[in-house]
């Protein structure tokens, strides 16, 4: 398993608690491409979040790559992240100043190799996404499918062991949602990568290889 969680709970404190997940249990296999499915407020963004490490969980296990996470200093996360793991969310947060190689080669930036090798690995990356005559282009000449790719494209440069993606077609048109779920059904075909994604599309089923329905912060099998 690449992902182990177990008995994982988030409780947000309030005058009324509020119990986000309930010792939610399950496991991900490496090139598994999974769907984390339910109705609005189910518990699925606040699941992902915790798998990658963007908060904290209450109590439970996640073990990534055979490392416990849990008790990871903010330090020791943040290389994490940016070592291991990829984020698509819904606002594609690209620069406006920034060309589509640009955004990409920034995360590769961060870990100090050189120039050549970090433009050279982006624009494979952009050409990997289809958008390799568009590396100079910047956000404001692009689609929004086109956008979110080049946020595909950033969130894997660094070769991460899992991609995390957060209703990734929310603010897309329905040709370009079926694009971008093509693409990642590509990706994970074609490079083996581990996807997570949060949708409430039930369409979106046809792509993935398993789906984790959450009703009210447990999992609970489809339909119930």
């Amino acid at each position: 398993m690449i992902i182990e969680v177990k008995k994982l709970k988030k409780t947000y404190e309030g005058r009324v608690p509020t119990h986000a997940l309930k010792e939610v249990s399950f496991g991900v296999k490496e090139g598994e491409f999974v769907a984390l499915m339910g109705r609005s407020g189910s518990g699925k963004s606040t699941l992902l979040h915790q798998l990658g490490l963007l908060d904290a969980p209450t109590s439970g296990e996640i073990i990534i790559d055979g490392t416990n996470v849990i008790d990871f200093t903010e330090k020791q996360k943040t290389e994490f992240r940016l070592k291991k793991l990829g984020y698509v969310f819904q606002a594609y947060a690209l620069l406006p100043e920034l060309s589509a190689l640009e955004s990409v080669y920034l995360p590769l930036m961060l870990t100090g190799v050189s120039k050549a090798e970090y433009i050279k690995t982006a624009t494979e990356m952009l050409e990997k996404v289809g958008l390799g005559e568009r590396i100079h282009h910047l956000p404001k000449e692009m689609s929004g499918g086109e956008q979110q790719r080049v946020a595909i494209a950033r969130a894997l440069v660094n070769k991460p062991a899992i991609l995390f993606a957060d209703e990734p077609t929310a603010n897309l048109d329905s040709e370009s949602s079926e694009t971008i779920l093509k693409l990642f059904k590509k990706l994970n075909k074609d490079i083996g990568q581990t996807i997570i994604m949060v949708t409430h599309e039930p369409d979106d089923k046809k792509h993935v290889n398993r789906v984790i329905w959450l009703k009210d912060g447990v999992i609970r099998p489809e339909g119930t």
